[in-house]
Formats: structure tokens, sequence, C-alpha cells
């Protein structure tokens, strides 16, 4: 087993030259004791078994502020389309963690629902980056959605995020995570993305001073970049991380 864990290690080493792929897992709850039991799956069980994968960062969060409450949002960060099935099977293969799962799975249902969303890094940000350990105190993060009217459109919000609007986010310190097109999901054609502050209020200032940046201001002049050409609809949510979160 150990042999075979320090194989997939070495692989997702191997992929670091490629754009990678998120898959984000949202977790459907209702109130009672399903936050609680998943909580303790989560933490105790599933990420100690991805936690020897030896792939790239995951992430576990709950929401501050978004519909659907409550539910948990779980984020792979996979070298390679190879490790959608790859990461199941190792998972098959760990006897801790499949005992665990029995027992998460027995009784009455542990959730609602489950919902996968794939997606590939854009090649101008092609990897998932942690954000630097913060002093004290947890930080937030904003997971954005754009849908757009056409795939034609969608390629253009991309050129655009890619074409200055990532730079223009690290520079005013809003933190991408990661970029991501949807390659299986709903409400497709669409994008996402992850945004990282210490807190709601540098959240708000900086949207502020994104909002009034000249380099932003010329971007979206540009002709073929408003919003009412390239994306239909925007939704966001602010999340927290777990403890035993890897992006935090």
């Amino acid at each position: 087993m150990q042999a075979g864990l320090a194989a997939a290690g070495g692989a997702a080493a191997a992929e670091t030259g490629k754009p990678q792929y998120f898959q984000l897992q949202t977790f459907f709850l209702r109130n009672g004791p399903q936050p609680q039991r998943v909580s303790d799956f989560f933490e105790h069980v599933y990420a100690p078994a991805l936690g020897k994968l030896g792939l790239p960062p995951f992430g576990f969060f709950q929401p501050v502020i978004g519909e659907g409450s409550p539910y948990w949002l779980v984020l792979l960060t996979l070298p390679s389309l190879d490790w959608l099935e790859t990461v199941p099977a190792r998972l098959a293969a760990d006897a801790e963690y499949q005992k665990g799962a029995e027992l998460f799975l027995a009784g009455e249902p542990p959730y609602v629902r489950r919902e996968i969303t794939l997606m590939k890094a854009f090649e101008g940000m092609p990897k998932l980056v942690v954000p630097a350990a913060k002093q004290s105190g947890s930080r937030i993060f904003e997971i954005r959605t754009y849908e757009s009217n056409t795939s034609a459109t969608l390629r253009r919000k991309v050129k655009m995020f890619e074409g200055g609007e990532i730079q223009i986010f690290q520079r005013l310190g809003m933190s991408p995570v990661f970029f991501g097109q949807t390659m299986i999901g709903r409400n497709m054609p669409s994008l996402t993305y992850m945004l990282a502050y210490d807190d709601l209020a540098m959240r708000d200032r900086v949207w502020k001073a994104f909002g009034g940046d000249a380099e932003w201001q010329k971007l979206r002049a540009a002709p073929g970049n408003s919003d009412g050409e390239i994306v239909s609809n925007i939704s966001n949510t602010i999340v927290r991380p777990a403890s035993f979160s890897q992006v935090k």
C-alpha cells in the first residue's frame, strides 16, 4: 500500500507542467445531526485518506454567506483527468477509509444530495495557489461563477481574465486561488474562480479598489468586453475553511 501511495505522489509531481483540474463537490444537508456527522467524517476519515494520495492541496469549506445552507464544499485538485479514476480506486483500496465510509453511510442518509462540478484550470493560471499562512484567525474565501451565453462568449471572458484581469486582482491583493472553466456541471457554459481575503472588511475594500482601477476600466471598455456581451449571470458565495483543510 505505501509503495503504491508513493507512486501516486510521484505521478502527481510528474504532471506539474500541465494545467490542473478542479473537482468541486457540494454536499447539501439538513439542519439537525447531518452537519456534524459530515464534519466528523471529513475530518477523521476523508481528509486523512486524501492526504495519503500525494495530490495537490485540497480544501474543505462551509458557507459564511451562501444560498442553500447548510452545506459543505470539498475542493479536489487533480494533476490530470486520469485522477478521476485514480482517486476512487485508491480510496477503495484503503481499508481504513472503507471502514469509516461504511459507518458514515449506515443508517439514516448523512446528506441530502451531492453535486459535482469538474473544471480545467486556465492556461493563464494553470495551478492552484494556496495563500500564505495567516498570522492569526481564519481567512475567508469567495467562490464566484460566471455564466455566459455561448462557448464563444465564454472564451472571450476567459481571454479577458488571462489578458489582464487576473493580474489586476493580484496587484490589488485579492489573492486568486484558482480559475477554472467548467467541463461538467450545471449552468454551462461557465467559469468559476476563488479569491482569498483576511476578512469581509478586506473583501469590501479590495472590490471597491477594483471597481475604480484605471487598468480595469480600460480593459472592460474594450469592444466585446462588457458584462452585457459576455456574462449572462454571476453568482457568488463566501466560505470559511475547516481546520483540516489544506487550502486555508
